[in-house]
């Protein structure tokens, strides 16, 4: 498991490590394990050439500190101060002690002579690597404009960058990237990992993540803000059958998907389902024309043509993909919500609760589990805003979508979120970051096949806030598994080899 705490959490947890140590002993372990990730990336240190980009603050001690241990192992290192009378005085006197030279920013405001003859653009063209120790995890909104210019430079050079405990210019709790921003292909984080390190947009600034232990676990807390799943934490939430199960004890999930205008749909929502681990699947279609699209597809599929009602023996339901918006796909939707099992609502089940009041009571009123998986147009449907507003605030547009629905809602996109209701005491409980994500999975059809997955494993005793965790995670390492580019039905097929795989880390 991953967790990522707030910013706040995390100072505190600082300053309650370093009344235990001598001073100055949180940043030198800070600065060994940052100097160790660039000598790993770098491959060599002995004449290698690396560049730090330094601002104020104890964020810029670590990359000089860290520089300097370079140094000191025969690497030729050059500080390029953004705020040469503010820099950390202990890293700047270190790094000159073990032969590091230091430049002043071209956009710094100061007077600079030596800088005419020692210019920055050519001694970025010669470096193996860049160290951006520019703005730490208190910063706000975007790189100001002497750091821009900087970073400009270093992308026209060409050269990777290792960001120092997270990329300049995004925001350490959120993942939102309000201005310019640094793109690194590694991060050295320090002591736990920050919400804006595991969420997009600022997730994929942030490259190849490594942390590095300086003893904060005792003085965290033990809910984070934000957790990742890794296999062993899915392989022990996967729903095994027991030698006394039957099809039914394991479970029997409801599919009430596709119409004559999509039947695709239908069998990409059954075909997911028949891969969360429940016993059957039992399709609800009232035309005739679709449901002999699914059986000869899926023989194995029990057939209702409802209503709802009279379905026949239900554990959960997965609702939505491809019904339509006419009459007969409302009432499927309303007689859904009215049960009191576990349901998943998709695509135009979430659109026919955004057109009116109704749906979002119904969902409010629910005592059962309701699980919701909004991308996010859908999701900016249901919160009255627009798009580009989800888009830029993933985490706090998931948390307010659990305001108002008092559902379970999964997020998806890049870093697909699963965000919940608080505990049954009232505890907050972390959002969950999904880690396999993969660009393939935005295909058509792709989120039916989720939608299934994820109502299967409701239906096989998961809750709702595990089903959509346990879902995304096999549905994105599926989408990794499929030959590129990824079709929604390769993507199927690959969920019984996800399954297999993860199963086997546990």
């Amino acid at each position: 498991m991953r967790s990522g705490f707030r910013v706040e959490t995390v100072r505190a947890a600082e300053r309650a490590l370093m009344e235990q140590l001598p001073e100055g002993a949180l940043m030198s372990r800070a600065a060994a394990g940052l100097a160790a990730a660039c000598s790993t990336l770098l491959g060599r240190t002995y004449g290698a050439r690396v560049v730090l980009l330094v601002g104020s603050g104890d964020n810029g001690g670590d990359a000089l500190y860290a520089g300097a241990r370079l140094a000191r192992r025969g690497a030729g290192v050059t500080a390029v101060l953004l705020s040469p009378e503010r820099a950390h005085e202990g890293g700047l006197a270190a790094l000159r002690a073990a032969g590091g030279r230091t430049l002043v920013a071209p956009g710094a405001v100061v007077d600079a002579e030596e800088n005419a003859a020692r210019p920055v653009a050519p001694v970025l063209a010669r470096a193996d690597l860049v160290v951006d120790g520019i703005v730490g995890i208190g910063g706000r909104g975007g790189l100001r404009p002497a750091a821009v210019e900087l970073t400009d430079l270093v992308r026209e050079a060409g050269v990777p960058v290792v960001a120092v405990d997270l990329p300049s210019g995004v925001d350490a709790d959120t993942g939102r990237v309000d201005g310019p921003a640094v793109d690194a292909a590694a991060t050295v984080t320090f002591g736990a990992y920050k919400p804006g390190l595991l969420i997009d947009p600022a997730h994929e600034r942030a490259g190849a993540v490594r942390l590095v232990d300086i003893g904060l676990g005792p003085h965290l807390p033990a809910t984070p803000d934000v957790e990742a799943l890794q296999h062993e934490d899915v392989a022990r939430l996967l729903p095994r059958p027991a030698p006394e199960s039957d099809k039914y004890r394991r479970g029997v999930v409801g599919v009430a998907a596709g119409s004559a205008t999509y039947p695709g749909a239908a069998s990409l929502t059954v075909s997911g389902a028949l891969r969360g681990g429940a016993g059957a699947v039992r399709f609800l279609g009232e035309s005739a024309q679709v449901r002999e699209h699914v059986i000869q597809r899926f023989p194995e599929v029990l057939l209702s043509e409802g209503p709802v009602r009279k379905a026949g023996r239900v554990q959960a339901w997965a609702v939505g993909p491809g019904l339509g918006d006419g009459a007969e796909a409302r009432r499927t939707v309303a007689d859904v919500l009215g049960t009191p099992l576990p349901v998943l609502v998709d695509a135009d089940g979430l659109r026919l609760m955004s057109e009116g009041p109704d749906g979002l009571e119904a969902v409010r009123a629910r005592q059962a589990e309701t699980v919701l998986t909004p991308h996010a147009g859908e999701a900016a449907a249901l919160l009255g805003c627009a798009r580009e507003e989800v888009e830029d605030a993933r985490l706090e547009s998931a948390r307010r979508l659990v305001e108002l629905t008092g559902a379970t809602v999964l997020l998806k996109g890049s870093t697909t979120l699963v965000a919940s209701p608080p505990g049954a005491g009232g505890e907050t409980v972390p959002v969950r970051v999904n880690p396999t994500g993969t660009g393939w999975l935005a295909t058509a059809g792709s989120g039916d096949v989720l939608s299934g997955l994820i109502g299967s494993l409701l239906a096989a005793g998961l809750s709702g806030r595990d089903a959509a965790s346990v879902g995304a995670y096999l549905h994105g390492y599926a989408g990794r598994r499929t030959r590129e580019p990824a079709t929604a039905l390769g993507v199927a097929g690959a969920l019984t080899r996800a399954w297999e795989d993860v199963s086997h880390s546990g």
